[in-house]
Parts: structure tokens; sequence; C-alpha cells
């Protein structure tokens, strides 16, 4: 037997004995978890230090450095991050009642874990913290295939996940780790149906693509984040600005940072100008319709065609747009289905917005960094989907499980 072969098959014999543990025990072993991170801190920056000097010699891109990098506050908030699932209700088990048929069937659906569930990821070693725990929280087993420049990180964060799972006497299957980043025991992973359910891949757009065309598994995307600003002709001018300053300049590298600015032709005489000074102090970068650059010293002029670009970096694009309508136009062709926000005082505005906008997350006045699992009340997010089967948007607990009917009746027969 492979080595993915049997990977799979110990997560899938291990799931078992998840599917059935009680809610206390899963909080106990979250606790210990979260505290034996906080412990073996100095043992997983060691490791991530072997793959941020790897990372060096590579010269991977600075969003995926930042990605990548590993310090003792992020530590913390991993292990933070753990201890608030155990806050949060076990959508295991829970059941609804749908009624009593005429014939006197009763029918009710149970929430139920999902199996296994694959993770793919890149220099993301907080993945295998989050996504461990979420699983292990939702009754799933766990297999992690991270990429070759988180590699060292990940096996230390699992090794310490593994050290509490088995003070607990429970399968360190629970939570598993592709130890070799070959692309063949990749493509191998993604052929593993009979003991795999779900695939969910985290990184460029290369990988998720690559994992979608190969994968006989489902897979749920986690796609690029072109994430847009639009203000409106009625929107509070120093709202926007903070809006945009924080979605676009607080951390660059991330899937819910801002990418577009779309301005109302209505106001663009007079909001223009403070962004121009707001994103010269920033060092942002700006890439602009015809309009837009005529305000600035330098900007790089985009063709009509030329947005979408998922920057990851203090890069913008901007655009001046024919009111609502032209913004919701070029959301509709250069989003991504993740985050969008609008500026407005309008409540009507705001609300046909919030209607007709085609993504995950729709927010109204509240930065785009707030798209995030943790922000949102979700604990831990595994991630953001940005395709509507079997979740959309932040994946929280209740969306790592699925439901199952349970009929109840007394002898009868259909006729």
């Amino acid at each position: 037997m492979s080595l993915i072969s049997t990977i799979a098959k110990q997560a899938a014999s291990a799931a078992k004995t998840l599917a059935v543990l009680d809610t206390q025990t899963k909080n106990d072993v979250l606790k210990a978890m979260a505290q034996s991170l906080r412990v073996n801190k100095n043992s997983i920056l060691s490791a991530n230090q072997q793959d941020l000097a790897n990372a060096e010699d590579n010269n991977i891109s600075a969003a995926m450095l930042d990605r990548l990098t590993l310090n003792a506050e992020r530590i913390d908030a991993m292990a933070a991050g753990l201890e608030i699932l155990v806050e949060l209700d076990d959508p295991v088990g829970i059941v609804r009642d749908l009624g009593t048929r005429p014939n006197g069937i009763n029918i009710r659906k149970m929430r139920i874990p999902l199996g296994v569930v694959c993770m793919i990821y890149e220099a993301r070693p907080n993945v295998t913290a989050d996504a461990g725990a979420l699983c292990f929280k939702s009754g799933n087993a766990v297999v992690l295939r991270g990429g070759k420049e988180a590699l060292h990180s990940s096996m230390a964060i699992a090794e310490v996940m593994h050290g509490v799972l088995e003070q607990f006497n429970l399968p360190k299957a629970l939570i598993s780790v592709v130890p070799d980043p070959d692309r063949a025991l990749l493509m191998e992973l993604m052929q593993q149906r009979q003991t795999i359910d779900l695939i969910i891949p985290r990184g460029g757009e290369g990988l998720i693509n690559f994992v979608t065309d190969n994968s006989k598994i489902p897979v749920i995307q986690h796609f690029k984040g072109v994430c847009h600003l639009y203000v409106d002709k009625d929107a509070d001018f120093e709202k926007a600005l903070n809006l945009l300053l924080n979605g676009k300049t607080q951390r660059t590298g991330v899937c819910n940072a801002l990418e577009g600015l779309l301005v109302d032709q209505a106001i663009a005489a007079q909001f223009l100008p403070l962004v121009v000074q707001a994103l010269a102090e920033k060092d942002v970068k700006v890439n602009a319709c015809q309009q837009a650059a005529a305000y600035f010293e330098q900007a790089t002029i985009l063709q009509d065609d030329e947005f979408g670009e998922e920057y990851l970096c203090l890069e913008i694009a901007i655009r001046v747009v024919d009111g609502f309508n032209g913004a919701l136009a070029h959301i509709d062709q250069f989003g991504s289905h993740h985050t969008e926000v609008i500026c407005t005082e309008n409540t009507n505005t705001a609300t046909k917005f919030q209607q007709a906008v085609d993504a995950a997350v729709v927010m109204v006045n509240a930065s785009s960094r707030f798209s995030d699992g943790c922000e949102l009340g979700l604990g831990a997010e595994i991630g953001i989907a940005t395709t509507k089967l079997h979740a959309y948007g932040p994946m929280g607990l209740e969306s790592l499980t699925t439901e199952k009917f349970l009929v109840n009746g007394d002898g009868q027969v259909r006729s």
C-alpha cells in the first residue's frame, strides 16, 4: 500500500472514532492543543526559520513570505483561535424537526461530519493549526498537504497537536500531514475518493486551478480575493478614506485586502484629491483609468480590460464609474466573488448593493479586512469559499458538516 493510500485509509478509520466523540472531550483536547502551541513556541519558530531560510534562497514573493512568516504573536493568535472554537457550539448532533407526515412518520434532520477533509495549501503554516482544530471540533479527520515552502513549520505544528491527541488516547491520524511535497503524491492524493470526502485548496490561482482540474474528489475553491471598495455619491469621505487605507495597507498579502477602488463620477472631483494624499503617505502604487489617473502625479493608466488584478502588495487599481450601476457592472466583470464593500450614508443604496452584488461577503461601511472567520464570529476559518457549493464565504464549523434524514415510524409501509 502506498504512503498516500495508507494516510487516507488511516484518516478514514480515525474519523469514525471522532464522529461519536462527545463535545466536552473535544473541547478539552482543543484547550490542551492551544496551551501546547504556546509552550512549544520556540520549537515551532525554529522550524519556521528553516522554511524562511529556504524561501530566501528560492526568491519567493513578498506576499508569500508574509504568509509563511511566524512569530510569537502569530503563534499566540493560532492558540487563541483554538480557544475561540472551544466556546462555539458543536454543530454535530444538532437535530431539527421537519414535522410528521399524514401517514404518521416523523421526519427530522441531524447534523453530521463530512468525514475526511483534505487541505491543500502553500506557504500558510497557520492553516495546519486552523484546519486541524476546525476539522476536529466538527468531527472530521483531516489530511494536510502543505507546500514545500512551509513543510518544516507545518510538521512542527502537527507534532504539537499529535502530542495532545496521544495524551487523550486518540489516533494521530485524525490530523495527518503528508510529509513529502512531491507533486506526484499530490496527484495521487486527489484520486482517493473512496476515503477522502472533500478537498479544500488554499493558495494562488495556479494551485486552485490545478486542484480543480485534476481532483476526482469534490473541491471547494478558495479563489483569489479581488476585493473592491465602491465610494458612493452619498458617502462620508472620512469613513471612505479610513476604509480604503485599512483595507489596502493594514496587511497587503491576504485575500481580504482591497485591490480596487471605485469612485462615483458625481464625487470624483471632490474625493480623488483626498485619495491622492492618503495613498501617497502610504507609498501605494496607483493604476487607474484615464479619468482617475489625471489626479495623480504618477499613475499607470489601465485600459478597460486590464482591471481585476490581485496585487497582494502596496498597489491598487482605481476607476471612476457611472454611479451605482457602473460599480455593479465593474464588480460583475472583475470581482472574484470574495468580498465587496460600499461606503454610503444612503440606506436604500446600501440595501440594493448588498442584494445585487454576487460575492460571499458584502459589506456596508466596514473594512474588507473583516472578511475573516474570527472577525465574523466563526472562530478560526478553514477558508473563504468563492463558489456556492457546498459553502459560500468564510467556512466555520457548520460548513464542515452536512445533514442526514432521521425517519421514525410505527410499521408504516408505502402503498
